[in-house]
């Protein structure tokens, strides 16, 4: 693999880290207790590239808002943030999951081990609740495959343990364009109960005109312990944006003019959205010796309408006034279940330790979807809701299975084997039959088994070295199958989609001398058949077609110092190389262009970094931190002739953290993009009107308080 030269120096540092690790005998690498691989395990011993942000570093990272203000601490994983709360984050891992426009698709999302990812693959980082995070597990390579479809990574929230002694806090948060966050949590253990109760509601103007949005989130965790060997944990969860407006993306010539100003489509068509999402699980485990049974179930509804800027005349053109058009207004409600069982043995293999697990997993999403125009044919408003054009029941679902071992050869030397088999549905009823729409009821599935095998050897107490394989597999949405493969302006099925099948090999070292000095280096190369990529951009809508081969290949390292008593250091690095191996065709406003072998799959950058260094002489008084963030050019659409540029940024940031009695102050102030630099945030991959670009806020100042009362 050639990786190429570059004015990164971060290779250097990591290499020499773990040549001064190697030397230090006496050390040992930290041991951190990580369940990402569905096995509890010390984190040194996983052969995979996987990072922990702990609480405190998510808490300082910004407003508690989403996870693009955090997940920058993780080499490999991109998190775009589109200033938009009408569209979720772009989240990708290693280039996967990269050409949503909506949603997440390609990572999986969990939270206190919920998924939060639907069986068709698409999920809602919105649904997380920062505020009481104990830690987040960010797993990627082929590792991740074990969690099925769409696990390019896997995304995994933690909520903290209540305090010994019940407390309380609130908490309160300002920072430009008229965002304010406003908390309250309770916390702590009663008898047998431990239980943290956490509500908050969140306000923001937006940076550009016609962004202003509200947010309000309820997160409950509560956690049994029955007798000495089971617990029960149960997890509740209610997110709502009632009235969230959208701005869409600008062009190239409107960026350059106005980063704040919207696209005249926006407030002509009211363009918004309203969100509602109620979920509520239960984990049981319980010990069986050193075996240990766990069993989850979830399940949930989400409702959600979305006003468009698609024409009035398109939606109207064709037969019987456009009725094969779905129009520019969705409404769906979803209601969704599951349920994941899995028995973990600790067992002997030729007289050296295995551990194997498990398990099953079934998900079910059903859905009503209705389409409607957006105006009023009587009296010409736009920006309401009008007739009817799309009606139907869409229901998928998944039957997985899947088993784990892992065996110690000897004390330097581990190996793991893992295999899945994924049977993902989808099934449709379509209730708007007319005439110039016919019945468009039908059904796909797909069927994968996913193999992944690594080794790790401990070739000294400071340096573990592994290389890891293995096999993913990634289905189209719903979304992306709910329009016909010839034009996205009708409805019907694209029956002739088929998943994506990725094959990963990765080699990778940790190394470190306790915890004044770790490191990480990952390498790998991801080779990926039958692609899904655009084929059709038509009347505000897309279609997609497999496009063949891409390949993926990338180097990913970080490094943490213990500079002194009061100080520290950290420092990720990525390099990340995607492109497309076929050439094909696509067609956007009418207009039919080929994509090149070599192009880049658009919406990863090439290169990314981050830097961080902090001061915190004491637990409790002032700390400080520095920051810096790198991003380059990231390609927008699929011919690569528009992008948004590479970017620098730095950030400052000192807190403030004092006891009086049984009372505490927290309290916050940062000021990002200190040089006031003007970035594009996010870009919208092959957006059909050229609108592409999501443009970032200049500098701005965030401060936030927290006040406890421990009882």
């Amino acid at each position: 693999m050639v990786i190429g030269s570059r004015r990164f120096t971060g290779w250097g540092v990591v290499f020499a880290l773990t040549a001064t690790a190697v030397a230090a005998q006496e050390a040992s690498l930290p041991e951190m207790a990580v369940t990402a691989t569905r096995i509890s395990q010390v984190m040194a011993d996983v052969p995979a590239s996987m990072d922990v942000i702990g609480g405190r570093q998510v808490r300082e990272a910004g407003p508690l808002l989403n996870l693009s203000e955090s997940l920058v601490r993780v080499p490999g994983i991109s998190v775009l943030n589109r200033q938009n709360l009408a569209q979720d984050l772009q989240i990708t891992s290693r280039g996967f999951g990269a050409r949503a426009t909506f949603g997440v698709r390609g990572v999986r999302l969990y939270e206190d081990g919920i998924p939060l990812t639907m069986p068709d693959g698409q999920g809602q980082s919105s649904s997380f609740d920062l505020s009481s995070a104990q830690r987040i597990e960010v797993l990627r390579g082929p590792a991740s495959a074990l969690y099925g479809n769409a696990s390019g990574g896997v995304i995994q929230l933690f909520t903290e343990d209540g305090p010994p002694e019940p407390e309380v806090s609130a908490g309160y948060a300002l920072s430009r364009d008229g965002f304010a966050k406003a908390s309250v949590k309770a916390a702590g253990q009663r008898g047998d109960l431990n239980y943290v109760v956490d509500a908050s509601q969140a306000h923001t103007d937006g940076y550009r005109d016609h962004s202003q949005a509200d947010r309000y989130q309820l997160h409950t965790r509560l956690k049994w312990a029955l007798g000495r060997e089971s617990t029960l944990t149960v997890v509740g969860s209610h997110m709502a944006m009632p009235a969230v407006q959208d701005p869409l993306g600008l062009n190239a010539a409107q960026l350059a003019l106005d980063p704040r100003a919207v696209d005249p489509a926006a407030p002509q068509y009211d363009t918004r959205k309203a969100i509602y999402n109620t979920q509520l699980g239960g984990v049981y485990e319980r010990q069986f010796g050193s075996d240990t049974l766990r069993v989850m179930a979830y399940g949930g509804t989400r409702q959600a309408v979305q006003y468009q800027s698609i024409p009035r005349a398109t939606q109207t053109a064709g037969a019987n006034g456009g009725a094969a058009h779905p129009g520019g207004v969705i409404d769906l409600a979803r209601r969704f279940s599951g349920l994941d069982a899995r028995y973990t043995a600790q067992t002997e293999l030729l007289a050296r330790p295995l551990t194997l697990t498990g398990g099953v997993s079934l998900d079910r999403m059903a859905e009503h979807r209705q389409g409607f125009q957006n105006f009023d044919a009587a009296t010409g408003q736009l920006g309401v809701q009008g007739v009817l054009r799309r009606n139907e029941d869409n229901l998928a679902y998944n039957n997985d299975q899947y088993v784990l071992g892992q065996w110690r050869l000897s004390p330097q030397w581990l190996t793991s084997l893992g295999v899945r088999h994924s049977n993902v549905q989808f099934k449709s009823h379509d209730h708007y039959v007319v005439t110039g729409n016919g019945a468009d009821s039908g059904q796909m599935a797909f069927d994968a088994t996913t193999p992944t095998a690594s080794v790790m050897w401990r070739a000294a107490p400071v340096l573990h070295v592994y290389a890891t394989a293995g096999d993913s597999f990634e289905t189209p949405t719903l979304n992306e199958v709910s329009y016909s493969s010839n034009s996205g302006s009708t409805t019907g099925w694209n029956t002739g989609l088929k998943a994506s099948r990725g094959h990963h090999v990765e080699v990778g070292a940790k190394a470190g001398m306790g915890t004044a000095l770790q490191g990480t280096l990952a390498v790998y190369r991801v080779e990926t058949d039958d692609e899904i990529a655009v084929r059709v951009n038509s009347g505000g809508r897309s279609t997609f077609q497999n496009v063949g081969h891409t390949n993926r290949k990338g180097v990913e390292a970080a490094g943490q110092w213990r500079i002194a008593t009061a100080w520290s250091a950290y420092a990720n690095a990525t390099w990340t190389h995607a492109e497309y191996a076929d050439a094909f065709s696509s067609t956007s406003t009418g207009t039919t262009v080929t994509v090149t072998p070599g192009s880049a799959l658009p919406g990863v950058a090439r290169r990314t970094a981050f830097a961080e260094l902090v001061w915190r002489p004491a637990p409790q008084g002032w700390h400080a931190g520095l920051e810096w963030r790198h991003s380059g050019r990231i390609w927008a659409n699929d011919v690569n002739d528009e992008f948004a540029p590479s970017y620098q940024l730095w950030a400052m940031r000192a807190g403030w953290r004092q006891a009086y009695g049984n009372w505490r102050v927290d309290a916050l102030a940062r000021i990002d993009n200190v040089a006031n630099v003007h970035t594009v945030g996010s870009v919208i991959v092959n957006e059909g009107n050229r609108r592409y670009f999501e443009p970032a806020p200049g500098r701005s100042a965030t401060l936030a308080t927290y006040v406890t009362r421990r009882f």
